[in-house]
C-alpha cells in the first residue's frame, strides 16, 4: 500500500500550531570513524560507527496570524532554552496516523518571514528551521 506524504500532522510541545504545507530535513546519518591498527603494515583501514548527525527541520506553513512559532523562535534568541519534543505524523487516506517521527529536544535556529510582491499572488509562507538531538521512528 503506499501512502501520499500530503496527509500529515505536525505536533509541538506547547504550540497549537496549524497544517504545515511542507516539513523536510528528516535526516539522520552516522559519521564513520576509520582507523589502522599501528603494526598493520597492509594499510588495511577498519571502518566503525561514530556519531549520530541530524539535519535540521524545516517547517513551512502559510501565515496565519497565529504567533506561536515566531514567540518560540523569540524566546531561544533572546538566551532562553526552549526545546521542546515534536512529532511528524504520517495519515493515511482515513486520516489514520501511518507512521510517526518523534522529535527529541527542537529548537528553532532560523525564522523567515514571507516575500511580498505587489503583482504576484502567491500564499504568503513563513518558514521555521529547527535544530534537535535526534529521532525516532515508529508505526
Amino acid at each position: 500500500m503506499t501512502h501520499s506524504s500530503a496527509r500529515f500532522l505536525v505536533e509541538i510541545d506547547g504550540l497549537t500550531t496549524s497544517t504545515f504545507a511542507e516539513v523536510c530535513g528528516l535526516e539522520a546519518e552516522i559519521q564513520v570513524i576509520e582507523y589502522r591498527e599501528g603494526g598493520d603494515k597492509s594499510g588495511h583501514v577498519t571502518k566503525i560507527a561514530g556519531l549520530n548527525k541530524y539535519t535540521n527541520i524545516t517547517l513551512k506553513r502559510g501565515v496565519t496570524g497565529d504567533l506561536g512559532l515566531w514567540n518560540w523562535y523569540k524566546s531561544v534568541r533572546d538566551g532562553n532554552h526552549d526545546g521542546r519534543d515534536m512529532s511528524i505524523i504520517l495519515l493515511d487516506e482515513q486520516m489514520k496516523p501511518v507512521m510517526r517521527w518523534n522529535v527529541r529536544n527542537a529548537f528553532p535556529v532560523k525564522y523567515e518571514g514571507p516575500s511580498f510582491c505587489a503583482t504576484g499572488n502567491e500564499v504568503a509562507i513563513e518558514t521555521l528551521v529547527l535544530t534537535h538531538d535526534g529521532f525516532e521512528v515508529s508505526a
